[in-house]
C-alpha cells in the first residue's frame, strides 16, 4: 500500500506540477487525523502517516514516498452556518462558542461549525440565525495552532529538494519552448 508521509501545506507549487496530482477529498474530521487509511478520488487506498497533531487544509499538497503529489480538497459536509442582523450579535455568538472551545470557521458575515443540536438551540436563544448547509468546513487553527511550514522546519530542506527534483524532471524531459 502506498504511503503518504509529507504535507507541504498550501505551497506555491506550479499549477503545471499539480495538474497530474491525485486528489484526496475529506471532511474536516478526517483531515484532522494524521494516521489513517484513506481513499483517493481514483479509488486507490493509501496509508496516511503525517506528523501527529497536523491538520490537512483545503489545497494542501501531500507527497507520497515516490514523490507523487496529492492535492487535498475539503469535502462539503453538513455544518451550521450562523448569521446575525448585526456584527455585535455575531461576535457574541463567537464568544460563547469560543468559551466552549468549539472549532469554528470565521467568515466575513458568518460563523460555521459542526452540527450540534444543543449548540444550535443555544445560538438561537442568543438571537442569531442558524441554518444547516452543505459546505466545506475550515475552522480556525487557533492562536497556538500550526498548520504551515517555515524555512527552519525540520523537513523543509527535504521537501524543497523534492519539489525542485519534480520541477527539474519536467524541465529535462520536455523538448518544447516555454518559460518556467
Amino acid at each position: 500500500m502506498r504511503q503518504i508521509s509529507k504535507n507541504l501545506g498550501n505551497s506555491k507549487i506550479s499549477k503545471f506540477l499539480l495538474k497530474n496530482a491525485l486528489v484526496l477529498e475529506l471532511p474536516f474530521l478526517q483531515r484532522s487525523k494524521s494516521r489513517q487509511v484513506v481513499t483517493l478520488q481514483n479509488n486507490e487506498e493509501v496509508l496516511l502517516v503525517l506528523h501527529r497533531g497536523s491538520v490537512m487544509r483545503d489545497n494542501d499538497v501531500l507527497v507520497d514516498e515516490q514523490g507523487q503529489f496529492i492535492l487535498v480538497k475539503a469535502a462539503p459536509e453538513k455544518v451550521m452556518r450562523v448569521t446575525a442582523q448585526n456584527p455585535f450579535q455575531l461576535m457574541r455568538a463567537g464568544y460563547h462558542l469560543g468559551n466552549r472551545h468549539i472549532p469554528i470557521e470565521i467568515g466575513e458575515n458568518y460563523l460555521q461549525l459542526e452540527f450540534d443540536p444543543v449548540l444550535s438551540d443555544m445560538l438561537k436563544k442568543l438571537g442569531v440565525d442558524v441554518q444547516l448547509v452543505d459546505q466545506p468546513f475550515e475552522p480556525e487553527n487557533g492562536a497556538y495552532g500550526g498548520g504551515h511550514k517555515h524555512g527552519h522546519d525540520a523537513t523543509f530542506a527535504e521537501d524543497y529538494a523534492l519539489a525542485q527534483s519534480a520541477y527539474h524532471a519536467h524541465d529535462h524531459h520536455c523538448n518544447h519552448d516555454h518559460e518556467h
